[in-house]
């Protein structure tokens, strides 16, 4: 990936802001809603360990839609063993359900490690999940299924710090950006030539 000029960085943070502008009430209050939803679920599937929960959640959350993304972490707390994902993300539920600190399992400057800390803390003043819709909004562009580069470390910064720049002038969380900006996009695909919206879908 080039680097990017002051220029081409303001402009990922307009696109951002955009965006955000662009959300009904009810959208707002919906993207607003989405962390605190998360972390009541990540309480309540592990019994009061929302650390274990929030963790489980996010470790398996790669590639699957949010309704399949909480059925499979509620179903390794009813069933003590996570299945229906790889083995890489099945490995990493496993020590988080046995009582491993997540921090030390998930990649913590990626996706993955990103989310676990939205839905551990919603109040969370650092932390942004930049999946592909969080990057495609920043970047102006659909990328569908060209390669985003969000592996990455150099990107995901880069896209992370201009949702906490936008998110600083909005006078918001960068999670909270995120998340509703999130809303009004996959409602704005929906219907569309690409992947219709299931849910909150995790990718990469």
């Amino acid at each position: 990936m080039k680097t990017l000029t002051a220029e081409e960085r303001e402009q990922f943070v307009q696109n951002i802001i955009n965006e955000w502008r662009k959300a009904t009430p009810d959208q707002l209050a919906r993207g607003r809603a989405w962390y605190r939803t998360a972390h009541q679920l990540a309480d309540m599937i592990s019994e009061g360990n929302v650390m274990a929960g929030a963790g489980v959640i996010a470790a398996l959350s790669a590639n699957k839609s949010w309704p399949e993304n909480q059925r499979l972490a509620a179903a390794t707390f009813e069933n003590g063993e996570p299945n229906g994902h790889v083995h890489d993300a099945l490995a990493k539920a496993a020590k988080i359900l046995a009582g491993t600190d997540p921090a030390e399992v998930l990649p913590m400057d990626a996706k993955t490690g990103n989310f676990y800390r939205c839905i551990l803390d919603p109040e969370d003043a650092e932390a942004v999940c930049v999946d592909r819709h969080a990057h495609d909004i920043a970047v102006g562009e659909t990328y569908g299924n060209r390669e985003r580069g969000l592996s990455a470390k150099s990107r995901y910064a880069l896209i992370a710090h201009c949702y906490r720049e936008a998110a600083m002038r909005l006078e918001e969380l960068p999670s909270t950006v995120q998340a509703v900006t999130w809303v009004v996009r996959v409602e704005d695909l929906a219907g569309t030539g690409t992947r219709p919206m299931n849910g909150r879908e995790q990718h990469e």
